[in-house]
């Protein structure tokens, strides 16, 4: 019965993560409601939800998403193209479990990995 997942991150500020999101990672603004202290972006098929948390600590938020693609050899690109700083763990390469992956951080520290299955 489930179809569908939209995970809810922590973000200090919402114009710099609005910001990120849109410029460097492809996202658009999900809705047209402007909630305060709240954003929801969306990319193709996922969207992925903010709360306002002004006292975060980036380093100690353990946010973490995973997210599918079908081309991540295309996706990877296009970040690198728009100057996205690559996680420094987290180059594109193959991994043991049979998933092509690369990872990013936001502005809050936010993990975020990117992976295709090739197995």
């Amino acid at each position: 019965m489930l179809i569908d997942i939209n995970p809810k991150l922590p973000m200090r500020n919402k114009e710099i993560t609005k910001t990120f999101y849109l410029q460097k990672l492809g996202f658009k603004v999900f809705g047209n409601a402007d909630y305060d202290g709240y954003l929801m972006v969306e990319r193709d098929k996922i969207q992925i939800h903010f709360f306002e948390f002004k006292e975060l600590n980036p380093k100690e938020n353990y946010g973490q998403v995973y997210i599918r693609t079908n081309n991540i050899e295309q996706l990877y690109q296009a970040f690198i193209n728009n100057k996205t700083e690559i996680h420094p763990n987290g180059a594109l390469k193959m991994k043991p479990w049979g998933q092509k992956e690369f990872s990013v951080l936001d502005p809050d520290n936010n993990l975020l990995t990117f992976g295709q299955s090739l197995g």
